[in-house]
């Protein structure tokens, strides 16, 4: 049945990868995904390059989400923020060593959302706002994923309280299990900072991996 509201909203679609309960590793199958994507470096809370890519993110996805509506009669929830991460050493994610992560900023789009609907909905959010309000514009690309096999655990609190969590990952829970780690480690924010305590904060943490050879 379609929801009542008519909308689409990926958390209610795929729950099992956006609404998890269990707070300890266990393994999922991540279908594919189409995302609009902003690449960047450096430590999320003082780097510029982070701001503008989320800046540029949301804005292409309401113009994408209301042009569809518009033209279209197809309406949907801007998903979550999420992010890929990754970095030359892995133990810089469980000591905090934000200056040396990389990132890749995330958020789901509906599949009947197209290249040239994403790319009329840059055109419209750079004259809405000016290319000079949303530098990271040109950066924004639409990147498909497919992460299959993935441990998933769903962590409640600050997000500097990840790190133990993740060395249970990478010391405990990958040769109990005769994994290894494969792709980006990937966070889906289902909370807003902003309003959220910071011990309320629900953030699912999530790895794609492989058995070990």
């Amino acid at each position: 049945m379609p929801p009542s509201d008519g909308k689409y909203d990926v958390k209610r679609e795929l729950k099992q990868f956006y609404a998890p309960k269990n707070t300890d590793w266990a393994l999922v199958d991540v279908p594919s995904q189409r995302f609009l994507a902003v690449d960047g470096k450096g430590d999320p809370n003082t780097s510029a390059s982070y701001t503008e890519a989320v800046e540029a993110l949301y804005s292409v996805a309401y113009t994408a989400k209301f042009a569809s509506k518009r033209t279209l009669g197809r309406d949907f929830v801007v998903g979550p923020l999420e992010g890929l991460w990754w970095a030359d050493r892995p133990e810089v994610f469980v000591t905090r060593d934000k200056s040396a992560w990389q990132w890749r900023m995330l958020i789901s789009l509906p599949e009947w959302i197209t290249d040239d609907l994403v790319e009329e909905a840059r055109r419209a959010a750079s004259a809405k706002k000016g290319a000079a309000a949303l530098p990271a514009l040109p950066l924004l690309r639409v990147e498909t994923l497919h992460e299959g096999t993935s441990a998933q655990l769903l962590h409640v609190g600050p997000y500097d309280d990840e790190g133990p969590a993740l060395a249970r990952l990478h010391d405990e829970y990958l040769a109990a299990n005769g994994l290894r780690m494969t792709g980006h480690h990937h966070e889906v924010y289902l909370s807003d900072p902003r309003r959220a305590r910071p011990e309320k904060l629900k953030t699912v943490l999530r790895q794609p991996v492989l058995r070990a050879e």
